[in-house]
């Protein structure tokens, strides 16, 4: 059974029960869910896996992994094989909820299917949803259906509580930075929240885009531009006369993208609140990047083996290993056409 990969299955629908047990818990509103028990030979798409499993696994997954690179640069001072040996685990435990359904998936490694699938992704994540627009359509529609279960304050209060714990990690990391200087300071962990806000003002310029005359877009192009040249140069100087370094950086991207998905968390949870601030359609923005964000880091990996045909190989007979053994033809179940064609 571990040749066929069974404790990775067992791993991800294990993170399916306990994604809903404690959607429950907090909501309420329990139902069956299917935890993909099937036997499955038809290919799924990537935008279909992602809208099953983004909040279920893929956004825990990915916490997992910035917590373990956080552990490996800041916490863990012994050799490399303790590291992995300490961690491997939770390593196991983050790529289960990653990867599990593509590696489950029929054809998940064949390029042209990959290349199939980013397209449309791409265009179901930029269609703009509306009335009559369904989930499987829209990013925008199923955004909104994703927080749908949100409706009792207690579960609203409870689910805020839970998101200040990404907070921590802009917390623990700002003053590990080479800038910091070893303060431990108020001011140091002041200045992120400065630095954060100043992203988010930067994402607004580089994302606004307003329908208005050829002469304005040619402004805001110009800009956008002037913006970004200013941006670069900054950076530049603070790399030279400043303790900041480029580990600085990646260490700052490590701290401020879980504070932003708490920040967005919270805003979701809260939406009346939001709207009345006029703030809602920046968090759908923002929230759309993520969701582009995360879509990509958990793309790359399954484009780059696609283009080894090898690994699209050994995942059909992986996956079909009774089937090849009794002599019968994979590709044409896969492919959906009958055995006499």
């Amino acid at each position: 059974m571990q040749l066929q990969l069974a404790s990775i299955f067992f791993t991800f629908s294990l993170g399916t029960r306990t994604h809903y047990f404690g959607r429950t818990l907090l909501h309420g509103g329990a139902k069956y869910r299917a935890t993909g028990r099937g036997f499955v030979v038809e290919h799924i798409k990537f935008a279909e896996i992602y809208r099953l499993f983004a909040r279920s696994h893929f956004v825990k997954g990915l916490e997992i992994v910035i917590l373990l690179l956080i552990y490996m640069v800041y916490g863990y001072e012994d050799s490399t094989v303790g590291y992995i040996l300490m961690s491997f685990s939770s390593w196991f435990l983050a790529i289960s909820w990653l990867y599990a359904p593509f590696i489950f998936n029929p054809s998940g490694f064949e390029w042209q299917k990959t290349v199939e699938d980013f397209g449309d992704w791409t265009n179901w994540l930029l269609y703009k949803g509306g009335v009559g627009v369904k989930g499987e359509e829209s990013w925008e529609t199923w955004w909104d259906e994703e927080q749908s279960h949100m409706q009792t304050l207690r579960g609203k209060f409870l689910e805020t509580l839970l998101s200040l714990r990404f907070l921590f990690f802009q917390y623990g990391v700002v003053y590990r930075l080479h800038a910091a200087d070893s303060s431990t300071s108020l001011r140091v962990y002041g200045v992120s929240w400065v630095v954060l806000i100043a992203i988010v003002l930067l994402f607004k310029i580089f994302t606004f885009s307003q329908k208005t005359s050829v002469n304005f877009q040619m402004f805001l192009r110009l800009f956008q531009g002037t913006v970004f040249v200013l941006l670069l140069a900054a950076l530049a100087l603070l790399i030279v006369l400043t303790a900041l370094s480029f580990g600085d950086i990646f260490a700052s991207l490590l701290a401020l993208i879980p504070t932003g998905w708490a920040i967005l968390s919270i805003a979701i949870t809260w939406k009346p609140v939001v709207k009345r601030l006029w703030l809602w359609k920046s968090i759908r923005t923002i929230a759309r990047f993520y969701d582009a964000a995360m879509g990509m880091v958990v793309f790359f990996p399954i484009a780059i083996l696609s283009w080894f045909p090898f690994v699209s190989t050994f995942q059909n007979r992986l996956l079909f290993n009774q089937a090849f053994s009794r002599g019968l033809e994979i590709s044409q179940i896969l492919s959906g056409k009958p055995a006499d064609a």
